[in-house]
């Protein structure tokens, strides 16, 4: 016999193992035609308990057929996820973040999520040593408002290219706020958490975002 055989052979065997350590209708019915035969004719089985009994039975079978059902469904979705999120590979998004890379001649894309009542909103770009390399005002209106570092200083001069820190602080009604920014970004590539219940992109400059983060997807 070859292992490949005797691979086999194991495997048969504990197949039929698992299927003899099963109870089945068959197995249920014939024990309960045993226990009617068995019974003590003083005390007679309680049809009660005899109903009792089948609707247990009813109920595990009901069960163990729900479970089979919702894994066969689990698989299916978690197939339909991934073609899904294999569509959003190369678009652009829009993702919470403060950390912006500026590459050689390039810029930085992004947006304020502007509340109600602001009247000015001041952006601030920030180098690695903390220093104000450029502040640039956003047009006030409520919700998304789209912004532009053209990678410019602001005495004109080009900014090297590098990681850069944003801010923006929103004015009105005599008091101010600092708000979070949003990055623009691409989709490198997706995967499906272990749990197979979340995205995450993997962007180019942000690197993983949670799909339920992402604000716009261009």
């Amino acid at each position: 016999m070859t292992t490949l055989d005797a691979l086999s052979a194991v495997s048969g065997a504990s197949a039929t193992a698992a299927a003899r350590d099963r109870l089945g209708q068959k197995d249920f019915i014939e024990l309960m035609l045993a226990q009617f035969q068995n019974q003590d004719p003083l005390k007679p089985l309680d049809g009660t308990q005899f109903i009792g009994q089948l609707a247990q039975f009813s109920t595990v079978t009901g069960i163990e057929e729900m479970g089979a059902s919702l894994a066969s469904l689990a698989e299916s979705l978690r197939s339909d996820q991934m073609l899904a999120g294999a569509a959003l590979v190369g678009r652009a998004v829009l993702v919470p973040s403060s950390r912006a890379v500026l590459g050689e001649a390039g810029e930085v894309r992004g947006a304020i999520d502007v509340p109600e009542g602001a009247q000015q909103v001041l952006v601030t770009v920030r180098d690695a040593a903390g220093q104000v390399v450029r502040q640039m005002n956003v047009a006030a209106g409520a919700g998304l408002v789209d912004f532009r570092w053209d990678g410019l200083t602001g005495g004109g001069g080009r900014a090297p290219p590098g990681e850069y820190s944003l801010g923006a602080i929103a004015t009105g009604g005599g008091r101010s706020v600092s708000l979070p920014t949003l990055l623009d970004d691409q989709v490198r590539s997706v995967t499906l958490d272990t749990s197979g219940r979340q995205f995450v992109l993997n962007t180019h400059h942000q690197g993983p975002v949670r799909l339920a983060d992402v604000r716009r997807i261009g």
